[in-house]
């Protein structure tokens, strides 16, 4: 299966601000589906390394990583700043991060746990500040409060379905 490589996709943030409920519980169901799609896989399955790409360990890895994204642009946004961090493209803290030694159940705790944390953030959120924005550095274009949950479900789609590319290439029978 191809993949559109996420440096490459291009985003069309015109969603009304009123969107953001809808956007928010594809944000807040991302835990279940993950654990949900990785249930009853083998460690060896879980930590298998296609052509040097990151396995499905690593991927959860990487969303725990990035975690911290969504909730420091939130606050840019809301503290008045005109430009957003920047995403380290390198993906230096995964590659570097050692996810495969870890014990999957506990890096779904900390992902449910830290996505949880995001999400009580985002709904303490008046809904005035769903349309306040800054620009995203790499896209340079401005990105509101609304555009981050969409974005980040995005973010959690693309590693989804690159894990589910990967256990129908590394399963049995595939």
């Amino acid at each position: 299966m191809a993949l559109w490589p996420w440096i490459e996709r291009k985003f069309n943030f015109d969603y009304p601000p009123t969107k953001f409920p809808d956007l928010l519980e594809r944000l807040r169901g991302t835990p279940a589906r993950l654990e949900a799609r990785v249930a009853g896989l083998s460690r060896e399955l879980l930590t298998r390394r296609p052509d040097q790409g990151w396995s499905i360990q690593q991927n959860v890895g990487h969303l725990i990583d990035l975690g911290f994204l969504p909730a420091r642009r939130i606050e840019q946004i809301l503290a008045g700043e005109a430009v957003l961090i920047a995403a380290d493209m390198t993906n230096r803290a995964t590659n570097e991060a050692d996810h495969n030694a870890a014990d999957m159940k506990q890096l779904l705790r900390t992902f449910r746990a830290e996505r949880g944390r995001l999400v009580a953030r985002l709904e303490s959120l008046p809904q005035e500040a769903w349309g306040k924005s800054a620009l995203h550095p790499r896209l340079q274009t401005p990105m509101r409060i609304v555009d981050i949950v969409c974005f980040d479900s995005e973010h959690d789609d693309y590693h989804l379905a690159r894990i589910g590319a990967l256990v129908r290439a590394l399963s049995p029978g595939g």
